[in-house]
């Protein structure tokens, strides 16, 4: 198997995607962060000190899917049209799912996994101070798009 961002000599390099047209691609990626209990009610009723945890990390993620080529060295800057992140309390933590859209000539699927990534970062930093139990639990990309020129629309299950 050839990989697409190593040159003939096996060093890393940048992919040329200039001769790509700009297509519509979405990209679902989703992760999680296990809290104890008591740090379950904390976010629930407000009470963490650092403040709202899960608007600050629903704004950090989408910050990051933002800044994905600053972090990520083979990443192409890509103008991104939209990211959403969704945090939601559960029973044993916070589950994070973030989308990413954009209509470039490659992928926005590492911008999608950063957002989960760092909203999961940013929860872990905000209740770090109350839970020394924590866990980051796989972020995964889950599901993308790449629609043709013609309208029709190729879904890849991740």
């Amino acid at each position: 198997m050839k990989l697409s961002h190593l040159d003939p000599d096996g060093a890393a390099k940048m992919v040329d995607v200039s001769g790509k047209p700009a297509v519509r691609r979405t990209a679902r990626a989703r992760g999680g962060i296990r809290l104890r209990p008591e740090t379950i009610r904390l976010v629930r009723e407000g009470l963490v000190k650092k403040g709202d945890v899960l608007a600050a990390a629903r704004l950090a993620g989408i910050a990051a899917a933002k800044k994905t080529w600053d972090l990520i060295p083979l990443c192409h800057p890509i103008r991104i049209d939209a990211v959403d992140v969704d945090l939601r309390l559960s029973e044993t933590g916070v589950e994070i799912e973030s989308t990413a859209v954009c209509t470039d000539r490659t992928g926005i699927e590492m911008e999608a996994l950063t957002a989960a990534a760092v909203a999961a970062l940013t929860v872990y930093d905000m209740c770090k101070a109350v839970d020394g139990e924590m866990v980051i639990e796989k972020i995964e990309l889950v599901h993308k798009t790449k629609s043709a020129a013609r309208g029709q629309t190729r879904e890849n299950p991740a």
